[in-house]
């Protein structure tokens, strides 16, 4: 129920947000080059009636990165008060004060997400605000825009291990197995501890589609569970190896 309560939440945020960055990023790459070009004409302007002066580019360039620092802070700091609250909620002696703690978590991670799609309205390239809007989405269930939002970070920061592993939790939630195992592979070679992380939430994915195959068919389940069991032996192998 609880799930439900936070997708269907998200989900008129989640279509506000995503189409605002897409629109504004788009915007910032335009205003880029119309500003380089309006600072050409002035240039020119410039040097033939005052050579010497110089027009100061820093305030253009400043303010929205200013104002993305800020907005970003303020995600961090609902984020925070989001978890704070979930950690509440999990230890609630009862529903009432569980219920209560779940909608603060839920209005937390709302505020955390318009405060992080502030952020890359005025800095479109800024990959740890794509990383946290991703797992803000993952965290309410809207599993399709979490992918987007990995995505975005990570062709900003290809290695950027913490959103290959959140991404692949996605990837799960919407039973896209080849890309969860791809990411697994990916985080244990270069990060053993993101891909152990990893590999409880592909046990879970088994368990859940066993108890409830959600459409998918029985070999790919059988399949996975092998593969699993295979990359579960081949891990506990090599952690007992010398390093």
């Amino acid at each position: 129920m609880h799930s439900n309560f936070f997708y269907c939440c998200a989900a008129a945020v989640v279509v506000a947000t995503m189409a605002s960055s897409a629109a504004l990023a788009q915007m910032g790459g335009m205003g880029g080059q119309g500003g380089m070009g309006g600072q050409g004409g002035m240039g020119r302007s410039s040097g033939m009636n005052q050579p010497h002066e110089e027009i100061p580019s820093t305030p253009a360039v400043d303010k929205p990165d200013a104002a993305a620092t800020k907005a970003y802070t303020a995600g961090m700091k609902s984020l925070a008060k989001a978890r704070d609250q979930e950690a509440v909620a999990a230890n609630a002696p009862n529903e009432d004060k569980k219920n209560a703690a779940l909608e603060k978590v839920n209005d937390a991670y709302g505020r955390a997400l318009d405060q992080f799609t502030e952020a890359l309205r005025n800095k479109g390239d800024m990959y740890d605000a794509w990383n946290k809007v991703g797992y803000i989405h993952l965290r309410l269930g809207a599993y399709g825009e979490s992918v987007d939002d990995y995505n975005h970070a990570l062709a900003l920061k290809p290695d950027l291990l913490e959103a290959i592993e959140h991404r692949a939790e996605a990837y799960l939630a919407v039973d896209r197995l080849d890309d969860a195992k791809s990411a697994y592979m990916d985080l244990f070679n270069h990060s053993r501890p993101l891909a152990d992380q990893l590999m409880p939430a592909m046990q879970r994915w088994l368990t859940d589609h066993r108890a409830n195959s959600n459409g998918m068919r029985a070999s790919d389940v059988d399949a996975f569970d092998k593969w699993l069991q295979e990359r579960d032996g081949i891990a506990k192998q090599t952690a007992a190896l010398p390093h």
